[in-house]
């Protein structure tokens, strides 16, 4: 079974770059250029994992990644969030990233397939920095 993942990123040439290494690594790969577009899906379809970029047209990263550890906004949202963004935050925004997401690389720093070499390392039993845990069945 392949892994769903989510990439939330306004760039076509990143966004496709990236996602055929994904997808030739047996991801399933969903991209979404608009950030009002983006946290939508991620709030109604179920994803493995989200790769989310910080500046994005409608909604800026940040927002959605608040958004998404909110429960009262994204009740059934478990996945882990990775920020994959050229940007350089200030030290307030990396704390506030680092609670609510699990990893924040640059994409200056990390090509397509050492993103895939990551994701493929990637423990998936880490608990979900800022977000509520689904309940035991």
């Amino acid at each position: 079974m392949k892994t769903r993942l989510l990439f939330i990123e306004d760039e076509p040439f990143i966004a496709e770059l990236y996602a055929q290494v994904m997808e030739a690594a047996n991801y399933e790969v969903k991209i979404i250029g608009d950030g009002v577009e983006g946290l939508k899906a991620a709030q109604k379809e179920a994803f493995d994992i989200v790769l989310l970029d910080l500046m994005l047209p409608n909604m800026p990263g940040m927002d959605i990644l608040r958004a998404l550890r909110d429960p009262e906004q994204s009740p059934n949202f478990h996945a882990p969030v990775i920020i994959l963004t050229n940007l350089d935050e200030d030290d307030l925004i990396k704390q506030e990233i680092n609670k609510l997401a699990q990893v924040y690389l640059t994409k200056a720093d990390i090509s397509p397939r050492q993103l895939v070499e990551y994701l493929q390392k990637f423990n998936k039993s880490v608990p979900i920095q800022g977000a509520q845990q689904p309940a035991a069945s």
